[in-house]
């Protein structure tokens, strides 16, 4: 039954692969970059699997499947980065009821076949005991039924993606704020802060693209509007110029954007060097620091919703911990948005590790995560409960400044086109 279902998904992840992949675009002739080799944080050899998969009396194995090359690839690099920080904190304590956290990542480049392939060699030959910090909407509607087929804990994806929200996934747990909820913001800060009544959507063809779209669709629809352009870009590739010209169609005063920081990036600069009068606007998965460095001199005033705090704010007793660990792991990483998200997860896998205590089991790993309260860490509290496994309800709105640095914004109104 297993080797059936394996050759499904796999040609299943496949057949979407080949409708959504690019006929053309920008970087079609551009060569793959380098993937890296499956990467394990660890000071020790695996020992022999017992009981429960990935667990033994000495270690704790998490896998990851996220972009490590490609258009995407500073995100899963960045989330790959914060989980280990953390990992490597709790190891320098000694770990988590005396066993050491391992992570093993392998890369996808942000493709849902390859992010199939990959889930099923974490689970059936790496033997992990759970999955943790996937990149992207794509990769994580082919990989999770794999990972429920398996009864294998899938936390905190980087995505706001809808479906992974459904209680019928019993064995998902987010992190953060949906992608509704990021554009719900947006068209709330337009509409109120501006009184802007043409907002137009550029978004990335595929799941994750469409998933933001009906966000902005439905945030609009409530407030008796609809956009007027769309345009769209195929994924994995920076070919805006057709959305651009889609999206000049509609003289918008606003365009929100659903994609990677490349496309973003490329279709802000074309848009502000051709004269479009306008505010841009992005959702966190964009990946910030990456975005601000692609724009430079083209980005001030261009918005991004967060779904973590001010990775600088180090006020916060999180961001503190969090600056204190990415120091400790990698000295000369620059601390950012997605890094932090990345050291959240890891912060939320070792608080369902340590309330199972020495009897490790999926099961009491998830359910000591969803009969929580509150999971407080430092100071950022998640809430679960038995149909709600998104912890995090926060959404931060904050603004590219002249230096390239981002600041919060308590109104847009210094922002009208």
């Amino acid at each position: 039954m297993r080797d059936f279902f394996r050759g499904l998904v796999l040609a299943a992840a496949l057949a979407v692969t080949v409708s959504c992949a690019p006929e053309t675009g920008d970087l079609a002739d551009a060569p793959p970059d380098p993937a890296p080799e499956p990467d394990i944080s660890s000071t020790q050899s695996a020992p022999a699997v017992e009981a429960t998969p990935g667990v033994s009396g000495e270690r704790v194995l998490f896998g990851q499947s996220a972009a490590f090359s490609g258009p995407a690839q500073e995100l899963g690099l960045g989330m790959q980065l914060g989980i280990r920080a953390a990992f490597q904190e709790a190891n320098d304590r000694g770990g988590i009821h005396g066993r050491m956290l391992e992570l093993v990542s392998l890369d996808d480049a942000y493709e849902p076949a390859a992010a199939v392939v990959n889930t099923l060699q974490l689970i059936e030959e790496e033997q992990v005991f759970a999955l943790i910090g996937a990149v992207g909407t794509p990769t994580s509607r082919s990989a999770t039924p794999v990972a429920a087929e398996a009864d294998v804990p899938y936390i905190a994806p980087f995505t706001g993606a809808a479906f992974l929200r459904d209680p019928a996934w019993d064995n998902i747990i987010n992190l953060r704020a949906s992608y509704q909820q990021e554009t719900e913001e947006m068209v709330a800060r337009l509409t109120g802060d501006l009184g802007i009544d043409r907002i137009a959507v550029m978004y990335q063809d595929d799941s994750f693209g469409r998933d933001g779209y009906q966000g902005v669709r439905l945030a609009l629809a409530r407030r008796g509007m609809e956009p007027v352009a769309i345009g769209l870009y195929p994924r994995n590739t920076a070919a805006v110029k057709t959305a651009l010209l889609d999206l000049r169609q509609g003289d918008p005063q606003a365009v929100i954007m659903i994609g990677a920081y490349q496309p973003v990036s490329m279709l802000i600069n074309w848009a502000t060097h051709t004269g479009m009068d306008a505010v841009f606007l992005t959702v966190s998965f964009v990946g910030s620091n990456a975005l601000a460095q692609a724009l430079g001199d083209t980005g001030a005033d261009v918005v991004v919703t967060q779904v973590v705090p001010f990775p600088t704010n180090d006020s916060l007793p999180v961001v503190a911990s969090y600056q204190n660990a990415l120091s400790v792991h990698a000295p000369d990483a620059v601390p950012g948005f997605v890094s932090l998200e990345g050291y959240l997860a890891g912060r939320l896998a070792i608080e369902g590790l340590q309330r199972c205590g020495v009897e490790l089991s999926r099961d009491c790993f998830l359910d000591s995560l969803r009969s929580a309260e509150t999971v407080d860490i430092d100071g950022f509290e998640l809430r679960y409960g038995d149909d709600d496994s998104q912890g995090s309800d926060e959404v931060f709105m904050t603004a590219l400044g002249d230096d390239g640095a981002y600041y919060p914004v308590a109104t847009m109104q210094t922002m009208a086109p």
